[in-house]
């Protein structure tokens, strides 16, 4: 039987490069599956990781009905549907994607951020945990500057964290905006950066 799956972890850890990773994988499997994504932060219509990998994608817009795009496609039955960036679908999308496993026995595989910079939950995100019938963490932990496991996404401004702003703002595109992952403490008390790092700079 089919099933919807959603792994999930705090940036850095590799998400991205799995996501092409089961690409690979599923196709050399003779398996006709779907690339999907939305908001990547290389731009439109591509999964890209931060290792170097890519692929090019179909880009899902804030009101895709995700059925009509995975039924609609020409060729062979689509039987599975890889999908990067989940925090970023809307609710009602990511009840298309159980539609599509229940009634239509596709299997879903999404990957994504559980919370945003504040450290609440995307709506997205929240829906998947709710509907997916397999939720997992990544076993891949990035680090905070601390050495801890980091958990937490912070956005940062001109070297100082912020915690209020559009939930979304993609980062890491050579704006004045980045984000970094921090531990929960850090993340707490709003120390996105080695103190001692600070004082040599």
């Amino acid at each position: 039987m089919a099933q919807l799956h959603y792994r999930h972890a705090a940036m850095n850890s590799g998400k991205s490069t799995m996501v092409l990773q089961y690409r690979h994988t599923y196709a050399s499997c003779g398996r006709n599956g779907l690339l999907m994504t939305r908001l990547d932060r290389a731009g439109t219509g591509i999964v890209s990781s931060r290792i170097g990998l890519a692929a090019d994608a179909l880009e899902i817009g804030a009101s895709t009905d995700l059925i009509d795009l995975v039924l609609s496609q020409p060729g062979p039955r689509v039987d599975h549907v890889i999908l990067d960036e989940a925090q970023f679908l809307a609710p009602e999308q990511v009840d298309q994607l159980a539609a599509l496993v229940d009634d239509h026995d596709i299997d879903v595989f999404t990957f994504g951020l559980l919370s945003d910079f504040r450290g609440l939950q995307f709506p997205g995100s929240a829906r998947l945990v709710v509907l997916a019938d397999i939720v997992e963490a990544l076993q891949v932990y990035p680090m905070c500057w601390c050495g801890q496991p980091a958990r937490m996404n912070a956005r940062v401004a001109g070297g100082s964290m912020v915690r209020d702003g559009d939930t979304v703002v993609l980062g890491d595109t050579g704006a004045d905006v980045g984000y970094v992952v921090l531990c929960r403490r850090h993340h707490r008390a709003g120390q996105p950066y080695s103190p001692v790092l600070e004082a040599a700079a």
